[in-house]
This record gives C-alpha cells, sequence and structure tokens, in this order.
C-alpha cells in the first residue's frame, strides 16, 4: 500500500504547493510517486501540467480526470463505483503522476461536512470517496509513496483528506501569522482527529471505509526567505527560533496526546534538537523565473536552461546544486520517518 504524506498548514503562502512539486518530483528519481491537487486554485495541476493546463481540462480524454470528477458518481448519488483516473506524467520525470485538481472542488464540501455529522445510508459513501478513489489510482500505477496539497483552510474536504493520510508535514515560513497558526493548529488537528475516532465505526459498512489510523507528525519547514552570509537575514531569525520553540514545546505536546506523534525515539535527535524542523529553504530568487519557463524544479535546471554566462552562471549552478542536494535529503528523511507513520 501506498504511504500518504499531507502537507497543510490553514495559513496561506508558506509555499506548500511548491513543496508537493519540488518533493514529489525528487522521490519520482527513485520511486512511484502519486501527487494529488486538492486545492481549488489547481497551482500543482498547473506547474506539472505547464502549457498543456487549459486544454487538459478542455480536451474530452482529459477533462475528466481529475479529483473532482474522480469523486463525483459518489457525491452525485450515481450507481457506479469510483474508478482510478488517468494521471499525467512529465516527460522529464515520468515515475511522477499528477491527480490533477479543479477548480470546483469546493462544491463538494457542504455535501461532505453534512455526511461527517450524519451516517445516513445515502450519504454513507462520502467520507471515504477521496481516499477510495486516491487507493485505486495507486494501485493503477504501482505507487509508493503519495503527497498532498490542500488549499489554506480548515474545510471539511481539508479534515478528510487530513485523515486520509498515514503522515503530515507543516509549512511554515517565518512570520508572527505563522506562529499563530500552529496555535490553531494544535487546537484544530487533534479534534478532526478525535472525530475520526469516534465516527470510523458509524461508516465500517460503507463501501468506501475511511483509512485505518490517524496521520502522524513527521515535522515542519520553514521557508521563504532571504538568506545572508549563509544563514536567514536578521529579519527572520527571531521568528524562525519562535517557530521551532512553539512547535517543539507546546504543539508537539498537543498532537503527542492526540496520538498523532511517533515515538520518541523514532524521531532522528537532529530532528527533535532542531524543534521538528525538517529543513529551512531559503527563496529560490533568480532560478525561479527560469524554472517556470522550463517547466522544471529548480535543480532539474541544465546550464543551457539556466542561460547564464561566467561567475552568474558558476553561482546560479551551485545554488541549483545545493537545492538538489537539500531536497533529497529532505525525501530521504521523510521516507525514513514513514516506515514508522
Amino acid at each position: 500500500m501506498s504511504k500518504r504524506i499531507v502537507l497543510f498548514n490553514h495559513k496561506g503562502g508558506v509555499s506548500k504547493t511548491t513543496s508537493v512539486y519540488n518533493i514529489g518530483w525528487m522521490l519520482s528519481k527513485t520511486h512511484r510517486v502519486l501527487v494529488v491537487d486538492a486545492d481549488p486554485q489547481c497551482n500543482l495541476s498547473n506547474l506539472i501540467l505547464g502549457d498543456d493546463f487549459e486544454k487538459y481540462y478542455i480536451d474530452p480524454e482529459t477533462r475528466q480526470h481529475n479529483i473532482k470528477d474522480g469523486v463525483s458518481v459518489a457525491f452525485d448519488g450515481k450507481p457506479s463505483p469510483i474508478q482510478a483516473v488517468n494521471c499525467f506524467s512529465p516527460s522529464r520525470a515520468t515515475s511522477l503522476y499528477l491527480l490533477a485538481g479543479h477548480a470546483n472542488l469546493s462544491e463538494y464540501d457542504t455535501a461532505l461536512s453534512f455526511a461527517s455529522i450524519n451516517a445516513m445510508p445515502t450519504l454513507q459513501n462520502l467520507p471515504g470517496a477521496f481516499a477510495q478513489l486516491m487507493k485505486l489510482t495507486e494501485e493503477k500505477y504501482n505507487i509508493e509513496y503519495t503527497l498532498i496539497d490542500l488549499n489554506p483552510g480548515l474545510s471539511a474536504i481539508n479534515q478528510n483528506l487530513f485523515l486520509s493520510s498515514h503522515g503530515f508535514v507543516v509549512p511554515t515560513n517565518p512570520d508572527p501569522f505563522s506562529v499563530m497558526a500552529i496555535d490553531t493548529l494544535k487546537d484544530r488537528l487533534p479534534r478532526w482527529v478525535d472525530w475520526k475516532r469516534n465516527s470510523i465505526q458509524n461508516f465500517s459498512d460503507s463501501a468506501y471505509p475511511l483509512l485505518e489510523g490517524v496521520p502522524k507528525f513527521l515535522g515542519t519547514l520553514i521557508q521563504r526567505f532571504n538568506i545572508r552570509n549563509g544563514v536567514a537575514a536578521r529579519p527572520y531569525r527571531d521568528n524562525i527560533s519562535e517557530i521551532k520553540k512553539k512547535v517543539s514545546e507546546e504543539f508537539f505536546v498537543a498532537i503527542s496526546e492526540a496520538g498523532m506523534a511517533l515515538n520518541n525515539e523514532q524521531y532522528p535527535p537532529n530532528l527533535v534538537s532542531n524543534g521538528y524542523c525538517l529543513d529551512e529553504i531559503p527563496d529560490f530568487q533568480g532560478l525561479l523565473p527560469k524554472s517556470r519557463v522550463a517547466g522544471v524544479p529548480i535543480f532539474e535546471l541544465t546550464d543551457a536552461e539556466i542561460n547564464e554566462t561566467g561567475k552568474i552562471l558558476t553561482t546560479m549552478s551551485e545554488t541549483r546544486n545545493g537545492f538538489s542536494e537539500r531536497f533529497n535529503h529532505l525525501g530521504e528523511e521523510l521516507i525514513n520517518l514513514l516506515h514508522y507513520a
């Protein structure tokens, strides 16, 4: 069975989509990876589909192969089972598969919310529908790891997909609002887990039962900051320290009490001492627009795609290589943690 990681923070602007894109692409170098776009903004789909983005949603052969249409038979009450959808795979990452998003996915939020608190026979299949779609799609492509991108918010769909995962990562950026967001998450995420524990039996006879177990905390990411002399610029340092302190103390205590943490010895000592921060990832700066043009992550850019000469090319190539090492290490660390989730 594929292991699923959800990247979630109800705060916007913390690079959830970018993280799923980069980590998923890097993992696909050695594993078969599915990335799931559950954000109605469809930014992840846009990154991977590139110039074919609009065509994908118009072409009769592909327009129904997305997360919303994939579960529509359940939400529209049609007498047919959920089936795996066809996934797009980039030419330069043939082991990476996209379960595309849909701009109208949030239309199903009200029905899912109602079904989650009313285990009526006519609604019984809704809470397990997204998990079933992912399961069938994972089986179709022999997926080893699935990464899920959620929209910023505390919707029923976000709750459902969060609870359909084995592990979760909390992306942040070094500002006071991320600190506030952690306070909300330490209260809300255990409540989501409590709902699952109290409700899973109610949906045991569903055609699409809920995934057993609860997601385990794998760590945080701190992103989107400038560096000076190899370290975060001064305005960001205090916020980075505060995020780590908040996570290692209040947040970790709350999720541990809810059974959402691994055993203490299963976390690497360096991760614990670093406030459960998997990595601090600075801005991509000049490499970002070049990666958008090339349609690949920054660490996949060739020297020709960087399209510079002399010292600029040397500097950008070194930066690219540094990010390649960073995301490779991050992917390996997540896989190691997932063994325990």
